[in-house]
């Protein structure tokens, strides 16, 4: 089992920017799609990105397209989601997690298996 742990959330004004980190345990990091959600409060987990095994493709919601931007560093066993230009309705708790064995990861959190315990944004306007 793949243990995850983020970290590089706080609080920024909007227009600012964060980097969170996502490191991973585990020798088979390099063979999962590694995808990002959020949980804003009072609603549902979203997807936020998610990038292929190899790191060769990257996919977004559209609320995000052109401000964040997903990496990762297999070397490093770590996933990274760049965030410029913050708005506050991206407030959220951040959550990286591991697409799961045998399943093609989309952007639903059911597709994915191992989970992070989340890092906190908040945006103030």
């Amino acid at each position: 089992q793949v243990q995850l742990i983020e970290s590089g959330g706080g609080l920024v004004q909007a227009g600012g920017s964060l980097r969170l980190s996502c490191a991973a345990s585990g020798r088979t990091f390099s063979s999962y799609v590694m995808g990002w959600f959020r949980r804003a409060p009072g609603k549902e987990r979203e997807f936020v990105a998610r990038i292929t095994w190899s790191g060769g493709s990257a996919y977004y919601r559209d609320s995000v397209k052109g401000r964040f931007t997903i990496t990762r560093d297999n070397a490093k066993n770590t996933v990274y989601l760049q965030m410029n230009s913050l708005k506050p309705e991206d407030t959220a708790v951040y959550y990286c997690a591991t697409g799961a064995t045998g399943v093609i990861a989309g952007s639903l959190p059911s597709q994915y298996a191992n989970w992070g315990q989340g890092t906190q944004v908040t945006v103030s306007s």
